[in-house]
């Protein structure tokens, strides 16, 4: 059996073993549980393969947090068009509204750019405003924002401008979906949020409630408001059908509570609306953090899926 294939393959025994043990127990302590996560996958991290070259702390905005990160693509991997124009994959982190930020400790979220970098994308990774400093929809403002960035620099970071691909972890995904679905979201940015060739959603929050089974309850509401009669109105799942983006939506096995259902739920607003159904996996055995932070740790399914996904869009004229 190869290990690599296997949920936790990639770390060392006694640490896959206290993963397996955690997932059916991830919603009894999600913030102790992320942190036994990161602490096993940084030191795993720390001596992978990574891009040589990254940009860091570019500004996008005004704001100190409207700043992202560009890891150059390793030269030799993966393929360029004719005129050496490479895809881009623009990563939005999580941190339930409240907190995160694009590098935890210099491995935790810049293992997923340097493993888009290691397959021959250009990686951007996005740092945003907390919901203290802008609630809704300033992360999904920030989203766009970063996005027109991109486009207005893609010549010189050598991107093709029709193949940038959005990826939103946990509250990032909330951004991503939100930035591209939410009709709130228009004047500068356009009636759909800026393009993109397609989207992927990890482990995101697609519905906002404060039911008090939620763990990160405090955090919705400090995001989407007080006023609960407006969460439906602001959730990207209410307006699955307002862009026909390409999607792909993943879950792990062992979420924060409900992220897996609205998953799902989007999956099949997406499906009724579109009458194709979108791709969607689930990752066995893994939870809410690692479904990231296993990245780049020789452990590929998740990336293997998003790879095909991404090579089954169609390439514009």
């Amino acid at each position: 059996m190869n290990r690599l294939t296997e949920p936790f393959g990639a770390l060392p025994l006694e640490q896959q073993r206290q993963m397996l043990d955690l997932g059916p127990r991830w919603n009894d302590d999600i913030m102790a549980h992320r942190k036994a996560v990161i602490d096993c996958y940084s030191p795993v991290l720390a001596v992978a393969p990574k891009s040589p070259h990254v940009a860091r702390d570019l500004a996008y905005g005004t704001h100190p947090r409207q700043v992202l990160d560009v890891f150059a693509p390793v030269v030799g991997a993966g393929a360029s068009d004719a005129e050496g124009l490479r895809d881009a994959v623009l990563f939005v982190h999580g941190g339930a509204f409240v907190r995160g930020n694009k590098s935890v400790n210099g491995e935790i979220y810049d293992n997923v750019c340097h493993w888009f970098a290691r397959q021959g994308f250009v990686a951007i990774n996005v740092e945003y405003r907390l919901a203290d400093d802008a609630p809704w929809p300033g992360g999904a403002q920030d989203t766009a924002q970063a996005l027109v960035w991109v486009r207005e620099h893609a010549a010189e970071l050598r991107i093709d401008p029709a193949r940038i691909f959005l990826i939103g972890h946990s509250a990032g995904g909330t951004h991503a979906a939100g930035c591209l679905f939410d009709p709130a979201l228009t004047s500068a940015h356009g009636e759909r949020g800026a393009d993109v060739a397609g989207l992927v959603l990890i482990s995101a929050r697609l519905f906002a409630d404060v039911d008090p089974r939620n763990p990160n309850a405090n955090p919705v509401r400090a995001y989407f408001g007080t006023d609960e009669t407006r969460y439906v109105e602001r959730s990207p799942l209410t307006h699955a059908a307002r862009h026909l983006v390409p999607t792909m939506i993943a879950v792990a096995e062992y979420e924060n509570r409900f992220l897996d259902d609205y998953g799902a739920a989007f999956f099949q607003q997406l499906l009724r609306e579109r009458g194709v159904a979108p791709r969607f996996v689930q990752l066995r055995g893994h939870n809410h953090t690692s479904i990231v932070a296993h990245f780049n740790s020789g452990e590929d399914w998740l990336g293997r899926e998003i790879l095909a996904f991404m090579a089954a869009v169609p390439r514009r004229d």
